[in-house]
């Protein structure tokens, strides 16, 4: 009795046919394509990372051999993590795990109302260059608690910044073959997030701890 012509734009599969931002030149599904593939690799990325670092924060002689060598960036993570295993860890996942997926969709909302954030650019590598020349500073002049909270935030913050700068070049400016270093921009993104977080709730766990 009815009747209905179906078309390639009525099948769900075939993805979203509407432009993610303003002046869109190739295939949205295409675009689509392209970011599923980048964030299943950041996803299979971050599922190993947690599985081997579950694997070595259990196993008690890597854990030894790391915090009384010089194992600079594992060692100082496991340094952070040990004493505070449970609570810190769970609180700095949900922390970058909400900021991530927050940021994500802003970054996708603002591309789709016509923003753009490529000028952010330099202004972000100034800036990860002053806090990596800070970082060897305080090698040799340690800083105490409070500035490590401080250089932690602003840091989380540079980081939250690169998020929004790379999820847009993810949407707009990365070709195909460029996806492995989307994916580990993007990667390293929230690895970098994470540790900062986490040297955030580290610090007031031990004053908690104190007081």
């Amino acid at each position: 009795m009815f009747t209905r012509t179906f078309s390639k734009t009525d099948d769900i599969e075939s993805g979203s046919t509407e432009p993610l931002y303003p002046a869109m030149t190739e295939s949205p599904d295409l675009r689509w394509s392209f970011i599923r593939k980048i964030y299943s690799i950041v996803a299979i990325q971050l599922i190993l990372t947690v599985i081997v670092a579950a694997f070595v924060v259990s196993y008690h002689p890597i854990v030894t051999f790391l915090t009384t060598t010089r194992g600079g960036f594992a060692c100082d993570i496991l340094i952070i993590i040990t004493p505070f295993i449970r609570k810190v860890i769970l609180e700095a996942v949900i922390l970058t795990a909400v900021v991530v997926v927050s940021l994500t969709l802003f970054t996708f909302w603002a591309a789709k109302k016509g923003y753009d954030f490529n000028f952010m650019g330099p202004f972000l590598f100034s800036a990860l260059n002053v806090l990596i020349c800070f970082s060897f500073i305080q090698i040799c002049f340690p800083l105490d608690k409070m500035s490590v909270m401080i250089y932690a935030g602003v840091s989380a913050i540079v980081f939250c910044g690169y998020l929004v700068y790379d999820t847009d070049n993810l949407i707009k400016r990365y070709t195909d073959d460029e996806y492995i270093w989307a994916a580990v921009a993007l990667y390293l993104d929230i690895i970098n997030l994470f540790y900062k977080l986490l040297t955030i709730l580290r610090a007031f766990a031990m004053v908690r701890r104190r007081t």
